[in-house]
């Protein structure tokens, strides 16, 4: 498994936790939000899911990934 943590804007509320946890989890990954730090820490299948991937799950639902 491959692991990593991703600056992540625009997340304010729980919505927002919820939201970009279920978009990661429907791709094959898993996430922890930390919204006073605002990252967002993934865990994957690199043979499954790459780390584009998954910032694109992000963004889709409408933060943005630095």
């Amino acid at each position: 498994m491959q692991t990593a943590t991703l600056q992540v804007n625009g997340m304010s509320c729980q919505h927002c936790v919820s939201a970009i946890e279920k978009a990661v989890k429907e791709i094959g990954g898993s996430a922890r939000v930390d919204l006073a730090n605002n990252t967002v820490s993934v865990e994957f299948d690199e043979n499954k899911l790459s780390l584009n991937g998954i910032k694109e799950a992000i963004e889709e639902q409408g933060y943005d990934v630095a």
